[in-house]
């Protein structure tokens, strides 16, 4: 890996003592005024002494500079995650040290980087050059010019606590003995903090540094570590193109695959994250292994569970992209989907019973349903579902789109929704349907 800002005076200056004590200071001295216990499954591992090691002393000298700007952004990429953080081990992290953090670490940014910044800057990613002329953002640029650096330090915090692969004896307790998870879970916050802070287009280009962490993150046994993987492939996904991902494609294909029997926790993740991936790097492809694949392998999940509120919400929700890329291949699939649907458009909770009909007129609109045996069944689930959607607290918004979906039907195959829904033309409970279809 080699990066070199073609600019020279885009360097980190030394400010003086009272200038890094202004900064450093007041966070150390919340940090020490925060209460703080460590969970119990994890009391020999102190977070916030770890954190508090990490802001740099009076003492700083002329050689280790560099050692302490990535020491002292390292704490406060841990401290600006903890409000969307899960873990314990950041949720003791007040709102408004958070907030002072962000504070610091942009100042921080403005204090070391030389004036001339707004100056054409070229980084070199791999052989690829990344122009940081349009980053007008201080804080942006410490952070794309900290990256190289710095991911390569958390992936090591992360691959510490897995397990090894190539060693059979090797377990969760093995990991954990060698390096407490704690720092692991910690590095992984970081490593996505780190990842999110950088826009379109300039992210791209940094997929060389960036991949290779995720990963890492993937590959851990331990579901806190996993999740923030996951988002950062979910950003990645959303602000890159599919040659900036490159020959990366069937490993992070592969690693989705590998993560979709994931905890319920981040089941809603690792479902986000492969359609997105499907979708970056398939799209033209609806017949690709890799939609084969990944749709089976959810699939396979949610068969065994669909009680499974949980899941089976994340799947709804995120699975419109995975419908769109499939297109007319989802009639391959009809055999699993629907008797799905068919079990969700009678469940418990109005938020799935309006997502499975939304996805069934998804489904409909891109394959027009031919050669199905589904049709008559169908028809007849949605006129049931229309009586009982008097009893539900959405029966508006469930009984608006029942129509649509009969009516799709309607167009999509006439002589056999004619057949079934004659046998309805007399049901008094059904007479305001009968008028919109």
């Amino acid at each position: 890996m080699f990066v070199v800002c073609t600019n020279k005076q885009f360097t980190l200056k030394l400010k003086p003592v009272n200038e890094e004590e202004r900064l450093s200071e007041p966070l150390r001295e919340s940090l020490r005024k925060t209460p703080y216990s460590p969970p119990e499954s994890h009391a020999d591992v102190s977070i916030k002494s770890f954190l508090i090691s990490l802001l740099p002393d009076l003492s700083i000298s002329g050689s280790d500079v560099r050692t302490k700007i990535k020491d002292f952004a390292l704490c406060c990429a841990a401290l600006a995650s903890a409000p969307n953080a899960t873990t314990e081990h950041l949720s003791w992290v007040p709102n408004a040290l958070s907030l002072s953090a962000v504070s610091a670490f942009e100042e921080f940014a403005k204090l070391y980087c030389d004036d001339s910044m707004h100056a054409n800057c070229l980084m070199k990613v791999d052989g690829l050059e990344l122009d940081l002329s349009g980053v007008m953002e201080s804080e942006k640029r410490l952070v794309v010019d900290l990256m190289p650096e710095i991911l390569t330090m958390l992936k090591g915090s992360i691959k510490e606590s897995a397990i090894d692969a190539s060693d059979e004896s090797d377990g969760v307790s093995a990991a954990s003995a060698r390096a407490p998870v704690a720092y692991a879970i910690l590095a992984a916050y970081q490593f996505r903090w780190f990842v999110t802070q950088v826009d379109a287009p300039y992210i791209g280009k940094l997929c060389p540094l960036v991949i290779p962490c995720a990963l890492t993150a993937l590959d851990h046994w331990s579901p806190e570590v996993k999740g923030q993987g996951m988002i950062s492939f979910i950003y990645l996904a959303k602000n890159v193109n599919a040659a900036e991902v490159g020959g990366y494609a069937d490993v992070i294909l592969d690693a989705c695959c590998q993560n979709i029997a994931s905890d319920d926790e981040i089941w809603h993740y690792v479902v986000e994250m492969s359609v997105l991936l499907l979708n970056l790097t398939q799209k033209s492809n609806p017949r690709s292994s890799w939609y084969e694949k990944l749709t089976n392998e959810m699939l396979n999940h949610l068969e065994r569970q669909p009680r499974n509120k949980q899941r089976r919400i994340s799947w709804l929700k995120h699975c419109e992209v995975l419908f769109n890329g499939l297109g007319l291949v989802l009639l391959a699939h009809f055999r699993r989907l629907f008797p799905l649907f068919f079990k969700w458009m009678h469940a418990d909770d109005d938020e799935t019973v309006t997502l499975v009909l939304e996805r069934v007129i998804t489904v409909v609109r891109l394959t027009w349903i031919r050669n199905s045996p589904y049709i008559e069944r169908l028809v007849d689930e949605l006129v049931t579902l229309y009586k009982d959607a008097a009893l539900k607290v959405a029966r508006e918004h469930i009984r608006s789109l029942i129509p649509q979906t009969l009516n799709l039907i309607r167009l999509c195959k006439r002589p056999e929704f004619d057949a079934t829904w004659f046998k309805y033309k007399d049901d008094p409970n059904l007479t305001a349907l009968m008028e919109v279809c």
